[in-house]
């Protein structure tokens, strides 16, 4: 299982994560695995998501069993196992020796555009959901424990040239670029989670990257100070993205 490049990408909700993981199961060479941790996260905080029983039932609870597939033997004989991570679910009480061999990316976009999306979904949000905190304090502990800094896309950039940036992503991670990545067919996948019937519309009726437009957002003064909270550490992950 040496020759199996294990790609965690991690982003924050209402992200182009979904379409990304389309993108990686459209190689030829690759598996995927969706938000893997959910029932870890919704068991452990006793939050209330939508489909929230589904997902109980449909995932482990335990971190450490998740944790051992994600690190375990690899279904198909694939060379690449692509697993959509979302970085909020990254609880406290979760050790990291298992990341140790995995190959970690980043995927980020602007607060108030991710909020704005949010927004639709569920009432509320805090920075904590967003994931930009959890992002940045894996990142510096993949920094100073495995010496090396994890590639950072922006979903602006994969948007305005998907092209390039996956070919410089794949670069970044490893593995060959294909020109599979940039299109799938539409609908629901086996490996889609059970939560893909309320957060998947776009995607589902997708057959690629759609180009990025500017929106006009209007967030509520309280979502306002939660994209301010948030902005500090967009930044930081912004300055060290691969850029066009």
């Amino acid at each position: 299982m040496t020759d199996v490049t294990r790609i965690a990408m991690w982003s924050g909700p209402r992200n182009i994560s979904t379409a990304l993981m389309r993108s990686f199961e459209s190689r030829d060479d690759s598996v995927v695995v969706d938000e893997p941790f959910y029932a870890f996260f919704l068991h452990s905080t006793g939050l209330d998501h939508p489909v929230s029983k589904e997902i109980l039932a449909s995932q482990p609870t335990d971190w450490r069993e998740v944790a051992n597939a994600m690190t375990g033997a690899v279904r198909g004989g694939a060379k690449v196992f692509y697993q959509k991570q979302m970085a909020h679910h990254l609880l406290p009480e979760m050790e990291r020796d298992w990341m140790r061999g995995l190959t970690h990316a980043f995927l980020i976009r602007e607060p108030r555009e991710m909020l704005s999306s949010y927004d639709v979904k569920r009432e509320k949000a805090t920075v904590e959901d967003l994931g930009f905190k959890q992002q940045v304090d894996l990142y510096n502990w993949l920094l100073e424990e495995l010496g090396a800094a994890p590639p950072i896309i922006d979903s602006k950039d994969v948007l305005t040239n998907p092209g390039q940036m996956l070919h410089d992503l794949c670069l970044e991670l490893g593995i060959g670029y294909q020109p599979s990545m940039l299109s799938w067919e539409p609908g629901p996948r086996t490996t889609d989670g059970v939560w893909a019937e309320h957060w998947y519309d776009a995607v589902l009726g997708s057959t690629g990257f759609r180009p990025y437009k500017a929106k006009d957002v209007q967030l509520s003064p309280e979502l306002e100070k939660v994209a301010a909270e948030a902005q500090p550490y967009y930044e930081f992950l912004k300055d060290r993205r691969i850029q066009l």
